[in-house]
């Protein structure tokens, strides 16, 4: 397993359509979620899909265990196939979008059709967090990002705010 670099807004990369895992869940696709799972738990975070590593294919990785036990979950081509007119707001952040946080209109459920770590059809119902958590990864894989749902002057200036700590780093560690 290996950590891998987090592509971070306006990284145009992100903006990609993920293109399907074809036929069966393979070993490599095994190894590339154990790397985005390292990569997650590192970062730390709660998911995160291939895009965000620069790998433009479906699978998606979470865990929102709140205590040190891990639960990991593997998500290969995810598809919600319904969705229930209740919206609930939740504040996001996301991996991609460093140190911004904004409250985003969701539907509170959603069933989720995928195959499993072993490539295994899995369809559940996603209520609360992971409803919340599953379609947030999900738009990653359609090239939306969280700040994608907010007003242009906000999404703005999330994307300055990332911009200016990234040059502050760069300017710190240089």
């Amino acid at each position: 397993m290996a950590i891998r670099d987090i592509l971070i807004v306006p990284d145009p990369r992100l903006k990609q359509v993920s293109r399907p895992v074809e036929g069966p869940v393979t070993d490599e696709h095994r190894a590339l979620m154990d790397d985005m799972l390292e990569t997650m738990y590192e970062a730390p975070g709660i998911g995160l899909a291939a895009i965000q590593i620069g790998v433009p294919l479906r699978i998606i990785v979470m865990d929102l265990q709140e205590n040190d036990e891990k639960n990991p979950r593997y998500f290969v081509n995810p598809e919600i196939i319904d969705t229930i007119e209740d919206t609930q707001p939740y504040e996001e952040g996301c991996l991609s979008v460093p140190d911004i946080f904004e409250e985003v209109e969701r539907p509170a459920e959603c069933t989720v059709r995928y195959l499993d770590y072993q490539g295994e059809p899995v369809e559940e119902r996603a209520e609360d967090l992971f409803a919340i958590c599953i379609q947030h990864e999900m738009d990653h894989l359609e090239g939306t990002l969280f700040i994608d749902h907010l007003s242009r002057l906000k999404r703005q200036r999330a994307i300055d705010k990332v911009r200016k700590a990234k040059r502050l780093k760069a300017a710190n560690a240089a």
